[in-house]
């Protein structure tokens, strides 16, 4: 990932914590992985997990230790408590040249219940509260029941997405302040994405994994929708209320990343991210790394 920061303008009054006018452009890295457990949000046709992003390894002390990489992980992986870790059961290390060994490999969504889960998250629950209690099998990305679906309507999505197909994406984000300080600006730019499909972007907040009581992490800006073209192309832009407030102020849960979703049901889902989330019905393909957006502050606007 590489970062570029310019120089913060002048700041006066509510801005005055604030960086207004600062800017960051940052490259996403490829991922098929959201957080930890399910170990990816993508699967094989044998129902294996495909780990683009963290694998946890075995620690020489015991316990485990994250490592970002690339491996098919069994779904009979030990299912440590949230916040905690274990050891992937790692199959095989997997070859992400788009052109490589794996790439003929035939992306799946995950079955629900979701296998090696431990978020205890109602993504949706104005929509689906019992989304736990859904029983559905895992389905090839080109085959997923889009409901009313009927041929005749023309989908879109009937080849096999294949894992040479996935790794070939690239997405550009500049994020900033804007001029008063109170809001920022996320502006997209994709280029070989899964082509002429639904996807949405949505933000990870630094409390949305917290094992002491996580958030429920939300889309960036509603609607948080781009189609891409037939090139896989798209671009997408959200100016947000506040995303990076001081991290010391009480209640504070600051905008720490940003994930670009495929929405494999080709739905968007007003303000929830997906009605299962973690490979049920979205599917992670771009993101930051790590934490991101430290230099960042805004302030919120005065009460009325």
């Amino acid at each position: 990932m590489s970062e570029t920061s310019m120089t913060t303008g002048a700041a006066t009054g509510t801005a005055a914590l604030a960086t207004p006018n600062r800017k960051e452009t940052h490259e996403l890295a490829l991922t098929t992985q959201g957080p930890l457990y399910p170990p990816s949000e993508v699967m094989d046709g044998d129902g294996n997990f495909v780990v683009v992003g963290m694998i946890n390894r075995p620690a020489p002390a015991g316990g485990a230790v994250p490592e970002w990489g690339a491996a098919v992980v069994s779904p009979d992986s030990p299912v440590p408590g949230f916040g905690r870790l274990a050891p992937y059961t790692v199959l095989r290390e997997l070859d992400t040249d788009p052109e490589g060994a794996d790439r003929d490999i035939v992306l799946h969504t995950l079955p629900l219940p979701l296998p090696c889960n431990n978020y205890p998250m109602v993504f949706a629950p104005e929509q689906l509260p019992g989304a736990d209690r859904v029983q559905r099998p895992s389905h090839a990305f080109h085959e997923v029941p889009i409901p009313d679906l009927r041929a005749e309507d023309g989908p879109k999505v009937v080849e096999p997405v294949t894992f040479g197909r996935w790794m070939r994406a690239s997405g550009t984000l500049e994020v900033g302040v804007t001029s008063d300080g109170r809001a920022g600006t996320f502006d997209f730019a994709f280029s070989a994405l899964v082509p002429d499909s639904v996807y949405t972007v949505m933000s990870l907040r630094a409390r949305d994994l917290d094992p002491a009581g996580p958030t429920r992490p939300g889309p960036l800006g509603v609607p948080n929708v781009f189609v891409t073209d037939a090139d896989g192309s798209g671009r997408y832009r959200a100016t947000l209320p506040n995303p990076f407030p001081d991290p010391d102020l009480p209640g504070a849960n600051r905008i720490v990343n940003v994930v670009v979703l495929w929405m494999s049901y080709q739905r968007s889902y007003g303000g929830a991210i997906g009605e299962f989330g973690l490979g049920g019905d979205i599917h992670a393909h771009l993101k930051l790394r790590g934490p991101s957006f430290q230099d960042l502050r805004t302030t919120a606007a005065p009460p009325p």
